[in-house]
């Protein structure tokens, strides 16, 4: 395989022939996830973006247009073909609770083993140490992260309703297998739409773009796991600042310790919501 151009040794164009199977890649996670079985021709047609952007990149890899983006989108469409073969919706039933960890497993398992031992390359890494010591600001940040959360998603939960898209949790098994699984789907999002989705993006693009076009795929799978209404208000700025953060900071520990103090917000505004306004530390109760 050519070798693809690093965004630290070259600069990247902002207008590429590749934006066209990228663009088309990322929104169709729109019809895979976010708009998820409103229809069967939705459905089909997410499919039908979502192979058409492979079929585009590899025309544009044989033209040299491109170089080596065809490769790097069927590892991303490798991802999201095995999320979009079952439903992200909240539940956490024992059946359920185990179907999605295999399957979220799987969808980064899959992209990292085809470009290790397929592809023969190292790009998707997992750098699980590293990126220390923190400086102030990000000590600061993560401590501006837990007081928005505080703030805001009670707000949101409540208000919008959207708590609602979550089971009702009170036996303390219930509320144990949420604790769980809010901060599994959390880690799992910094493995596949930060260190999958957007690395691989960011091989052939600016930053900034990469960021957008991880963002797209990112907040569709976060609406059908329940952040709707006006989620996206804040799912998007989210996703968006955990890519330009890793991409300063290049620390997996960081990026995932603010994700799960933010989870660890949501899972508390859930039972919060869910059982009368039992946790007495928020300013909104139902």
């Amino acid at each position: 395989m050519p070798a693809v151009a690093s965004p630290e040794t070259s600069p990247l164009p902002a207008l590429s022939w590749g934006l066209i199977p990228a663009t088309l890649l990322s929104s169709s996670a729109l019809l895979l996830f976010a708009l998820r079985g409103t229809s069967p021709a939705v459905t089909v047609a997410g499919y039908g973006m979502l192979a058409a952007a492979l079929l585009i990149a590899w025309l544009f890899d044989r033209s040299r247009r491109t170089d080596g983006l065809f490769r790097d989108l069927v590892l991303i469409a490798t991802g999201m073909a095995i999320v979009s073969t079952i439903s992200v919706e909240a539940n956490i039933g024992w059946g359920n609770f185990f179907l999605l960890g295999f399957v979220l497993a799987a969808a980064v398992a899959a992209p990292y083993l085809i470009s290790r031992f397929v592809f023969r390359d190292r790009v998707i890494r997992f750098p699980w140490r590293g990126g220390w010591p923190w400086s102030r600001v990000q000590w600061g940040y993560v401590v501006l992260v837990l007081f928005l959360g505080w703030l805001i998603l009670p707000f949101y939960f409540i208000t919008s309703g959207v708590y609602l898209n979550w089971p009702a949790v009170t036996e303390w098994h219930e509320i144990a297998r949420l604790f769980v699984g809010v901060n599994a789907v959390g880690t799992w999002d910094e493995l596949f739409f930060i260190l999958t989705v957007f690395v691989l993006f960011k091989r052939h693009f600016p930053v900034w773009q990469a960021n957008l076009l991880q963002m797209v795929i990112f907040v569709s799978f976060l609406w059908e796991l329940g952040y709707q209404a006006w989620g996206p208000l804040l799912t998007i700025p989210f996703a968006l600042l955990q890519g330009w953060i890793f991409s300063k900071t290049r620390s997996l520990p960081y990026v995932l310790t603010v994700h799960l103090l933010f989870d660890l917000v949501v899972f508390l505004v859930i039972v919060h919501a869910r059982n009368d306004g039992v946790i007495g530390i928020f300013l909104v109760s139902p």
